[in-house]
């Protein structure tokens, strides 16, 4: 494909986002930390919100575990997935670039199963239901995720593949103008989230959107991995992990619906 620059130009977006919000000396506030702590603080806000509704009947104080459990929970496993999947040989070669969860590197994957394995924990200690904790914590949840991937962009992360369409990304340091797949991501999991919250309007069986979020999010991602840089063995490690999550996504939706 023969991509004219000339004309290329007068369309792209030149991603000369700065990530960094304030830094002072060592220490540095980006737009990626204050975007991921956002989403735990909308997650909280709307368990309390649903406690008020009378829909959640948990107190303050479990609440504030709960969220406490996941965000360890996210941090340690979206990190170990990233290094394991994405980029063990750079981890290998920088182990202190482990700890710097600011400058980006979470995986979806990951946190997701840290999500799973810190709801699990608090379930079984406060004999809550599993599936309808969880049914709650989907709309919020994607759309903290949906914040992050906005996060991805101002790092200049997660790029898609080179393109010639007339919306591509200049990003930093990247050779080639590139498909915004953090922004299609965001699009997407924006898009989920309103159709979860039109299907919980409705009666359901506890993990009926919880179900629907796995699936939709694994299917939206497998389908969006096309136009994402990444390395591939036929398909990007991403989309082997949607997969299995679609397949126990859409089991679980056909025992709750």
């Amino acid at each position: 494909m023969i991509i004219n620059l000339e004309n290329l130009k007068k369309f792209m977006f030149i991603n000369n986002i700065n990530p960094t919000l304030l830094q002072l000396g060592p220490f540095e506030i980006r737009y990626y930390g204050i975007i991921f702590a956002l989403g735990f603080l909308i997650t909280l806000f709307y368990l309390k919100w649903q406690v008020k509704k009378k829909n959640l009947d948990l107190s303050d104080e479990q609440i504030d575990n709960l969220i406490f459990y996941c965000i360890i929970g996210v941090v340690i496993f979206a990190r170990l997935f990233h290094i394991i999947f994405w980029e063990p040989k750079f981890y290998l070669n920088n182990p202190l670039e482990i700890f710097k969860v600011w400058r980006g590197g979470l995986a979806y994957y990951g946190g997701l199963a840290g999500v799973l394995i810190a709801v699990m924990y608090f379930c079984k200690k406060n004999r809550f239901s599993f599936l309808k904790l969880m049914d709650f914590l989907s709309i919020p949840a994607i759309f903290g995720l949906a914040l992050g991937r906005i996060a991805n962009f101002t790092n200049s992360e997660l790029y898609g593949t080179v393109t010639n369409l007339s919306w591509c990304v200049q990003f930093q340091n990247v050779e080639g103008c590139r498909h915004p797949y953090q922004i299609y991501s965001a699009i997407k999991r924006f898009s989920i989230v309103i159709y979860l919250v039109l299907i919980d309007k409705g009666k359901h069986k506890d993990g009926f959107v919880f179900a629907s979020a796995l699936a939709l999010m694994s299917l939206g991602r497998f389908l969006l991995d096309f136009v994402r840089e990444d390395t591939r063995f036929l398909f990007t490690p991403g989309q082997y992990l949607s997969i299995i999550v679609l397949i126990i996504g859409i089991y679980l939706y056909r025992k709750t619906r």
